[in-house]
């Protein structure tokens, strides 16, 4: 398995030759290709320079250089030149100024080795460990941007959702269009995170030290924290869109259901056949509206009719949770209006509905320029 770790520099000479020989000694415990890549946003101090050096003296070591646009920006720059010319198998993330622990990377491939896919060195599980000497505010800022991004972005389960120190599949990555992101920042590390999540990534979390800079300068500023709330807040509006959307044409279907269905009751029609042809006929009005509004954005090239062999599928498995709701409360509560009894078995099967069109119908494909 090759994995290439990246690690983004600006103005990281004093740290970035101790960190390589560090890093290479480590290397020497892991049973796999490991191989470093050092993306420097042209820094002044000469940082690339150090790197040219030490690349004389280990074959594995890769150079990137570019503008300076953000650690985000940096990593998805590294992480695209890792997986299609370096041919990663993992790539992982760590700072160039020793507050991630080089002792850590074993552990971090050993967690891959083990079959998850996305592994975090958290500082906030049991056993790990934030510097004693941070103030109140720099503790604060960590904590509450930790709680933010929990229950804002919905990264419930995940204790150190901004941790830089991760070792992620490649796998995973080509999932994700990393260009989409939008983020150039430390946001960055949060929406990977929930894309990530999102495609269904086994995450794991092992306890780490974070350990504050001796030498340097941190680079976290004012910015960094406006767009991280800014993007935190963007990935609930976004992820949030879609099921409002899905909900409202839901919602008009709810009338094409009802309508349809009081209209063949008064045709004489018996209410059980009645009621799984009203569903098909809102149905076919959901898909059309889906499709060319709930899920028009989304990367995905099958042809029309496919998604609507699909999304009838799914349908079918609603029709199925809808129906059968239906005929339960109908034997149940056989006094009760059966329109009654129609619209509450639409609930169930709503929620059914947008789960499998979501991610299998209009299931958001990989990034194309990452495949290889």
């Amino acid at each position: 398995m090759k994995i290439v770790v990246i690690i983004p520099t600006y103005n990281e000479r004093e740290n970035i030759g101790l960190l390589i020989d560090t890093l290479q000694r480590e290397f020497e415990k892991i049973p796999h290709n490991m191989n470093l890549l050092i993306v420097d946003d042209n820094s002044p101090d000469g940082t690339a320079d150090i790197v040219k050096t030490e690349s004389k003296n280990y074959i594995n070591i890769h150079l990137m250089t570019g503008d300076k646009k953000g650690l985000g920006n940096a990593y998805i720059r590294g992480m695209k030149h890792a997986i299609e010319e370096l041919s990663a198998d993992v790539v992982m993330e760590m700072d160039a100024d020793f507050s991630h622990k080089p002792e850590d990377v074993p552990r971090m491939v050993s967690a891959i080795d083990k079959g998850f896919d996305f592994v975090i060195g958290s500082r906030y599980v049991d056993g790990g460990k934030i510097p004693e000497e941070w103030g109140i505010i720099r503790r604060m800022i960590s904590k509450w941007g930790n709680i933010f991004a929990r229950y804002i972005v919905g990264l419930y389960k995940i204790k150190d959702c901004t941790a830089g120190f991760r070792a992620i599949r490649s796998s995973i990555i080509k999932k994700i269009n990393l260009d989409n992101l939008r983020v150039q920042g430390y946001a960055f590390q949060v929406a990977l995170l929930h894309k990530a999540i999102v495609n269904h990534a086994k995450v794991k979390e092992i306890p780490v030290e974070f350990v504050d800079r001796r030498r340097g300068e941190s680079k976290l500023g004012i910015t960094d924290i406006f767009e991280f709330i800014i993007n935190a807040l963007w990935i609930r509006l976004e992820s949030g869109k879609t099921f409002i959307k899905f909900s409202i044409v839901g919602t008009s279907g709810v009338f094409v259901n009802l309508g349809s269905f009081t209209l063949f009751i008064h045709s004489g029609l018996n209410k059980f056949i009645a009621s799984p042809i009203s569903i098909e006929v809102s149905i076919i009005s959901n898909f059309i509206l889906n499709h060319f509004w709930t899920f028009r954005e989304r990367n995905n090239r099958d042809k029309f009719h496919i998604k609507g062999l699909r999304f009838n599928v799914v349908s079918f498995i609603a029709l199925g949770v809808s129906y059968l709701t239906f005929v339960l409360l109908s034997l149940l509560f056989p006094n009760v209006l059966p329109q009654i009894h129609q619209a509450i078995g639409i609930i169930p099967a709503t929620f059914v509905n947008y789960l499998l069109n979501s991610y299998w119908t209009y299931a958001e494909e990989p990034d194309t320029v990452s495949q290889r």
